[in-house]
């Protein structure tokens, strides 16, 4: 079942049980779909459902962040709680184990040895990783590793 088949019958059941927090963030989220699929002209891949709600996930950080430095807990909260909506919709996350392997094995492939090869590491891990990692953290990783 695709991402937004699941997205389309978690707003029905959300609808039935009264949450409007989840109906709001999933119609968004289902709103953002339609628009990459108009954009883009033909139906959405999963790999471009996973973009989508990897840019939501970033979104949501980002505000929350800001939220924090401007003390608006009320609108921090309403941001968390997003996220949590979204992030159940994306693949398990890596553990930081995990995310080091796969760098330490494309770094040994790609044959990189300075902070120069960072394009093309950061290209190769994160095909791999492709809505399992924070890209943030990738990059910070992969960085450390080429440093």
């Amino acid at each position: 079942m695709s991402i937004q088949s699941r997205l389309k019958e978690d707003v029905k059941s959300a609808m039935k049980s009264g949450d409007k927090q989840k109906v709001g963030t999933l119609r968004l989220l289902l709103a953002q779909m339609k628009n990459r699929t108009i954009q883009k002209g033909t139906d959405l891949t999963e790999d471009d459902e996973l973009s989508v709600l990897m840019n939501a996930v970033k979104q949501r950080k980002e505000a929350i962040e800001l939220y924090e430095k401007g003390n608006r807990q009320d609108l921090r909260d309403k941001e968390m709680q997003e996220l949590e909506v979204i992030s159940s919709y994306l693949p398990r996350q890596l553990s930081d184990e995990e995310m080091i392997a796969i760098v330490d094995d494309v770094i040994q492939k790609v044959g990189a040895v300075s902070i120069k090869d960072l394009g093309k590491v950061m290209s190769t891990v994160m095909k791999e990783v492709r809505g399992k990692a924070d890209g943030k953290k990738v990059q910070a990783l992969v960085r450390a590793k080429l440093a």
